[in-house]
């Protein structure tokens, strides 16, 4: 067995592989950017090394440098966690070359399945089932729209090599595929180094089911438990959970068999995932295998009592699998969330900046939280937003759901936006708990899982106008200690008024921006606020970052965290963030040129128009790509575009003006209706 390890890696993987490394009596060897000099994975390492710049580029893809620093510190095995360079084959194979055990499949196994057209080949061959499409070598537009008009509709692009939903559209009629083949193959560019496409037949409603597979150096393979993660949205998994529910012990069986047959065609060696198509009939199809250890691999570890990452460092040590395929037993059932700092409400733009508040539900053997983040840590926009995996497990799937939304109640994030509502309203919806869904259940449900919960949205306002009183006298009694006359009448905040009852004004901006002013009246130990016709009797007190609040006789308790003026209520529907403000003040509006600005820090990926364009209102102008996800900026309004501030590949900042478009003057708009006429004329 090795006795030290480099995690060429960052984040809740590098941290999870470190805990069980230390736990096998194994020392480990951390790397890191600048932008992670401070990390939670550097921190816990044994010790660690700098690699260079934020971007991964200058950092976690420099696989020569991290192999030189293995040799440095003395490691005899990298581990490449998942994303970066888990799957490149030319790392595993220098690492080969140096001696350098890699914690994974070999390079030529990598190779087979890196490309998604080479392994549906080989698949076929290995009688796998496969859905219909096209793999093949010749990318010109005109054959790829010939074989995607021979596949029918709808049509699924994806990139041929990579994964993660990148490089990937959905086709409905002949009309849409150039377009979408040159969409999908910038993205695939951008994020995979290269541009080559597959197509294949969309199945409409689908499930998506995995497989854990394992083998060893001797010859060894197993499956171990399958997964079903048809919750998605923009194809990246958001909820997964093992066993996949409602399967067949013979379909299992069969998808099991499938899976091995598979890992066995390209004599695989590790940890590796074997991902299905599964059809409302019971027919199953190949869609690609996973060389490396996946985001999801908690839920299977939790049914069947095995640590994987352990299994990977006995294999790649050249050990035997520690299990053989009839001693695998599946025990209970888990779920899987993963919580991001991202705004559900606004596209699920990414949100990047400081954690100032994090409190995590209570681990035990029924709660395990994975995660590289701590109170008070940034969120950058170079890497993935993910802050924790949240897993759940249970005797079974209604109690093991019971855990998760329970589990979600008790997350508490304030600092930057963030998907535990969104996650929560998945968990509690009536058709998720039945398992009646496929991958289009996000797509299908969407509305009624983003968004606060209007029915708590005047109490949160109550609550937040109380918090607010409360926090003001708290904040006056203390200046008032520390002052040098402590009873003077003017450090109190009673909202005296003169022949009148004792009032206090309160103006709160919510988070869609939208202005609260309310008046409470002051009868000493009780405040009246008028809600929607009715009077509401308030009562409270603080209690450090607690709000102990009686609404009507309703007695709760809820968490706040407060920087400055800005607070955040954590009920049971989801966390409700507020802004005090002292003086009056209107309603934000989106001015017409904010629509031309950058919603995020990112990358300018191309212009959709030349200066001097007539564009319509609606029509794109410009795409960016902020953490391997496109956006398209759309003119506000008719107008001729004068100007792009930034050009391709160019690093923007958000908030920034990206270009400038002008209104059409009547001029312009006349001389287009004469010239129209005249066309038809």
């Amino acid at each position: 067995m090795f006795t030290k390890l480099l995690i060429a890696n960052r984040g809740e993987i590098a941290c999870r592989i470190i805990k069980t490394a230390q736990l096998m009596g194994i020392r480990t060897v951390a790397v890191y950017s600048d932008a992670d000099c401070n990390a939670r994975h550097v921190a816990m390492a044994d010790e660690s090394f700098y690699l260079g710049g934020s971007a991964p580029s200058d950092s976690y893809l420099k696989g020569e440098l991290i192999i030189e620093i293995a040799k440095k510190a003395g490691a005899q095995a990298i581990h490449p966690g998942y994303g970066f360079l888990s799957e490149n084959a030319e790392f595993a194979r220098q690492c080969e070359q140096a001696g350098i055990a890699f914690v994974g499949p070999g390079s030529d196994a990598i190779d087979a399945m890196g490309s998604k057209s080479a392994a549906k080949s080989i698949m076929s061959r290995a009688n796998v089932p496969l859905v219909p499409g096209y793999h093949g070598d010749d990318q010109s537009d005109a054959t790829l729209k010939s074989e995607a008009i021979a596949i029918g509709f709808p049509l699924l692009i994806k990139a041929a090599y990579g994964g993660g939903g990148k490089g990937m559209r959905i086709v409905e009629n002949e009309g849409e595929i150039i377009e979408a083949i040159n969409s999908a193959r910038r993205e695939a560019q951008s994020s995979f180094g290269n541009d080559k496409l597959l197509m294949e037949r969309y199945l409409r409603e689908p499930r998506h089911v995995e497989v854990q597979v394992f083998a060893d150096t001797l010859g060894n393979a197993i499956y171990l438990s399958d997964r079903d993660c048809s919750i998605q949205r923009r194809h990246q998994k958001v909820v997964e959970e093992a066993p996949a529910p409602g399967l067949s012990d013979a379909l299992r069986t069969q998808m099991g068999n499938a899976a091995v047959a598979a890992a066995k065609a390209i004599d695989y060696v590790g940890a590796g995932t074997v991902e299905f198509l599964l059809d409302s009939d019971g027919s199953f199809y190949f869609m690609e295998m996973n060389t490396r250890l996946q985001v999801e691999h908690p839920v299977t570890e939790m049914v069947t009592g095995q640590d994987l990452v352990k299994w990977q460092l006995l294999v790649a040590s050249g050990q035997p699998l520690p299990l053989k395929q009839e001693e695998v037993r599946i025990h209970g059932h888990s779920f899987e969330v993963r919580i991001y700092a991202e705004d559900p409400q606004n596209e699920f733009l990414p949100a990047s900046g400081k954690l100032n508040f994090l409190r995590e539900p209570e681990q035990n053997k029924h709660v395990r939280i994975d995660s590289g983040i701590r109170e008070n840590d940034v969120i950058s926009n170079f890497y993935d937003p993910m802050i924790a995996k949240l897993i759940v497990w249970d005797e079974s799937r209604p109690r093991a759901l019971q855990r998760l939304v329970h589990a979600l109640e008790s997350y508490q994030i304030s600092g930057l936006k963030h998907n535990i509502e969104f996650l929560a309203n998945i968990a509690e919806h009536a058709a998720f708990a039945k398992a009646d869904f496929s991958t289009d259940f996000i797509g299908r449900y969407g509305d009624a899982l983003i968004g606060s919960a209007a029915s708590e949205a005047d109490t949160a306002i109550a609550f937040a106008v109380l918090y607010q009183v409360l926090a003001r006298k708290e904040a006056a009694k203390s200046q008032a200690i520390n002052s040098a006359d402590p009873h003077s009448p003017w450090g109190l905040v009673s909202g005296f008024r003169l022949n009148s009852t004792s009032q206090h004004s309160v103006a709160l901006i919510d988070d869609n921006h939208h202005l609260q002013q309310l008046v409470l009246q002051d009868l000493g130990q009780v405040y009246l606020l008028p809600v929607n016709g009715d009077i509401w009797k308030l009562r409270g007190e603080l209690k450090q970052d607690l709000l102990l609040a009686d609404i009507n006789g309703h007695k709760s308790k809820v968490p706040v965290s407060a920087q400055g003026d800005d607070f955040t209520l954590f009920l049971p529907s989801g966390s409700y963030h507020f802004k005090a403000v002292q003086t009056l003040v209107v309603e934000e509006q989106v001015s017409s040129e904010d629509k031309l600005k950058a919603p995020m820090n990112g990358t300018v990926v191309t212009h959709l128009v030349e200066v001097g364009a007539q564009v319509k209102a609606g029509q794109g102008l410009l795409v960016m790509e902020a953490m391997k996800m496109e956006y398209t900026i759309e003119a506000p309004f008719d107008g001729i575009v004068s100007e792009f501030y930034f050009n391709t590949g160019e690093l923007v900042s958000d908030g920034a003006l990206l270009l400038n478009v002008e209104p059409l003057t009547a001029d312009v708009s006349s001389l287009e209706s004469e010239t129209t006429g005249a066309e038809e004329a």
